[in-house]
């Protein structure tokens, strides 16, 4: 619960400083136990690069501070209500590859900043920690414990003096300082976690010039996406003329021959109803198909679970399909994921040669993830086909990536990942079909 929930009587104001003041217990805490090992991790991995040392640890040490600049993102808007969005550049489909990983870390200027935050916040986020129960537990031991300890005891309190040296005179001093500190330490302390939310957001957060990369990524897919949208509808504008629309006009006109042969030869009135029936049949059929290829039923009826299930079972070789989501996306989410699925297995069922195949489906990070791979002859690039392209574009409109690792001898192995939100809860159980 947040502060901002909480009312404003006195109540709530000593609510809010007692959850601030344990929430920067945390945050003190957090700073010197994760941050100072995290720091000097990242500086002896980056150091021990040109010796080959670092290509394993830089990575696992960046990614590790990127890990606690996640979670002061996240509880800067639990806590105080400051958003800051992650400034980082998407993940290259070659980074499994340790030098072009270190590469991509190091080019980021996001990773830069994740490092300087890191330097700075383990004095400030230790002191803005202690800084937010400090005050307060200072004050009421002022008031409550240092007046009313024994003559003997010549316990000092306070930045001056010891209170029994002043007798009485101390003794109502300590008290009143010791109030008045504890009524300004308590609205104060959500105040000063505040601050340090909006001392991280100032490095944390996308800068200009990432926001105008991000402009252009997205102004970029954009265009994609329409030219996609557009050949899309050419598609089904030219089936529709070409099949189901041709094979209706047909049936129009066999109708109204039959029509004018009834009276006259109802045995050719007989056959070209029959050809009529025939007719629309397969035009119903098409016309199923097109339905298909825009949004699958099984998708609506059954959820990505199952379409990718029914995908498993017609290809003409074994597919392990194994689908673990604990809901369901949007559904134009789904149907991109679906489609891309779709591609990959086609591609692998015609190219690659391959005697088995996987899928695994699952959701972690913020992201649906759709691993696919093959034990086939290896060497797909989707720089050389059209069909890796296209899934490229339809998941970059939902800033959607795919990393394709093909060798040549195999395996294949395409990963693609899908940033969105599941809603409802799955009704359907995961399986494996083989």
């Amino acid at each position: 619960m947040s502060g901002e929930e909480i009312d404003d009587g006195p109540g709530g104001v000593v609510w809010r400083w007692f959850m601030a003041s344990i929430r920067g217990l945390v945050l003190a805490m957090l700073s010197l136990a994760a941050g100072i090992p995290l720091l000097v991790l990242s500086i002896v991995s980056i150091a021990l690069i040109p010796i080959g040392v670092g290509l394993v640890l830089a990575p696992a040490a960046l990614l590790a501070v990127r890990g606690l600049a996640d979670q002061q993102r996240s509880w800067a808007e639990e806590w105080s209500g400051v958003p800051i969005r992650r400034p980082y550049r998407p993940e290259p489909p070659a980074s499994r590859n340790p030098f072009k990983r270190v590469t991509w870390l190091l080019g980021d200027p996001a990773t830069w900043r994740d490092v300087l935050w890191l330097v700075l916040n383990i004095p400030l986020g230790l002191l803005l920690g202690i800084l937010t129960w400090a005050a307060s537990i200072y004050g009421l031991e002022g008031v409550l414990v240092a007046p009313w300890l024994p003559d003997s005891v010549n316990y000092g309190w306070g930045p001056f003096w010891p209170i029994h040296d002043y007798g009485l005179a101390g003794t109502v001093a300590t008290v009143v300082g010791g109030a008045v500190l504890t009524v300004i330490g308590l609205p104060v302390a959500p105040r000063i976690l505040k601050a340090h939310a909006l001392f991280s957001q100032s490095l944390l957060a996308p800068t200009r010039t990432r926001l105008q990369e991000r402009v252009q990524e997205l102004t970029e897919t954009r265009s994609e996406t329409v030219d996609a949208s557009a050949a899309e509808l050419r598609r089904i504008e030219r089936d529709l003329h070409d099949g189901a629309q041709a094979r209706l006009v047909a049936l129009s006109m066999n109708i109204g021959l039959a029509e004018e042969l009834m009276k006259h030869d109802p045995d050719a009135a007989q056959k070209l109803l029959t050809e009529a029936r025939e007719a629309s049949g397969m035009a119903l059929t098409e016309l199923r198909d097109l339905v298909r290829g825009i949004h699958p039923p099984v998708l609506a009826e059954r959820g990505l679970d199952g379409g990718v299930q029914a995908l498993a079972l017609t290809l003409p070789l074994p597919v392990e399909a194994k689908v673990d989501l604990p809901g369901r996306a949007a559904a134009p989410v789904e149907s991109a994921a679906y489609f891309a699925v779709a591609e990959i297995l086609t591609n692998t069922a015609k190219h690659s040669n391959a005697r088995r195949a996987w899928v695994d489906v699952h959701y972690a990070r913020g992201a649906l993830i759709m691993i696919v791979g093959d034990d086939g002859d290896g060497g797909a690039d989707p720089a050389r086909g059209s069909g890796m392209r296209g899934i490229e574009r339809r998941l970059a409109a939902f800033d959607g990536t795919m990393a394709v690792t093909s060798p040549p001898g195999g395996p294949t192995v395409v990963t693609m990942e899908l940033p969105c939100a599941l809603s409802s809860p799955r009704t359907l159980p995961s399986s494996e079909t083989g």
